[in-house]
């Protein structure tokens, strides 16, 4: 392994990354607030999204917790509560694979309507195409990764990449990063690993600040009134007609007359 590899992107990619994504989450919370949104654009075309945005959303979920589990969780702890490798492995894989496809196909339902749907894709700006590509190239990589390291292994286990990867990112996270432990990992999971942290590093700039903001206040947050527009500003056209005007007098008090609405 080079010098270069060694220093820039096992070492200070991954630093210049989480201090992006926290710096700029924070300063755009604080500079931005009415811009931490997904930027819906449901009313846009709702057919495709119905179905393409809960698969690409629960699938990346699973995702997520599998790289959690599989990268954070040291190897000796699971095998420590009696969970055998081989165990392990097809646990990751089974489910890892089947979340991986929801991922891919709600991903490819979601670009299909973001670009070829005319009315959504006038709603769509630079940024959004940026993030897109950030988003795509990792996911895809991953699944490179995944069918050519994991799957093809079988039984067999595939590539053990809680022996390295796994290591150097906690490494990483404690602020001694061995770099060593990356020297013999193959080109896709390196590449992989590579496109997440430059995804985390844009990542406060575009729409996904929206996935780290939980809905908290949702289910007690007082409902929203709606009221209607008052007579003088009202667009609605007015009605000709006699309109009963309650009367005050000696002799018939309370009584009703008709009068001539506004209309008339």
């Amino acid at each position: 392994m080079s010098t270069f590899e060694s220093a820039v992107l096992w070492t200070a990619l991954p630093y210049a990354s989480l201090a992006l994504l926290v710096v700029g989450l924070v300063w755009r919370y604080r500079t931005d607030q009415f811009g931490w949104t997904s930027r819906s654009s449901q009313w846009n075309e709702s057919a495709i999204l119905r179905w393409a945005s809960p698969l690409f959303h629960f699938g990346i979920i699973f995702v997520a917790l599998g790289h959690v589990m599989g990268l954070l969780i040291p190897k000796t702890w699971t095998e420590a509560v009696g969970i055998p490798e081989h165990v392990y492995h097809l646990m990751a894989m089974i489910p890892g694979s089947i979340a991986g496809l929801m991922t891919l196909v709600g991903l490819a339902g979601l670009l299909y309507r973001r670009f070829v749907v005319k009315s959504v894709r006038f709603a769509t700006n630079r940024n959004d195409k940026v993030m897109y590509c950030f988003l795509l190239v990792p996911i895809l990589l991953g699944s490179w990764a995944t069918i050519t390291t994991q799957l093809m292994g079988g039984l067999h286990g595939g590539y053990d990449y809680r022996e390295t990867i796994s290591p150097w990112l906690r490494s990483v996270l404690s602020f001694h990063p061995d770099t060593a432990l990356m020297a013999d990992v193959p080109l896709a999971f390196k590449l992989h690993v590579v496109a997440a942290f430059l995804l985390f590093a844009v990542w406060p700039f575009t729409r996904l600040v929206h996935v780290v903001s939980a809905p908290v206040g949702y289910v007690t947050r007082p409902y929203v009134v709606y009221r209607t527009r008052e007579a003088s500003v009202s667009a609605a056209p007015v009605r000709r007609g006699w309109e009963p005007v309650r009367t005050q007098g000696t002799g018939n008090q309370g009584s009703d007359d008709v009068a001539p609405s506004r209309g008339a």
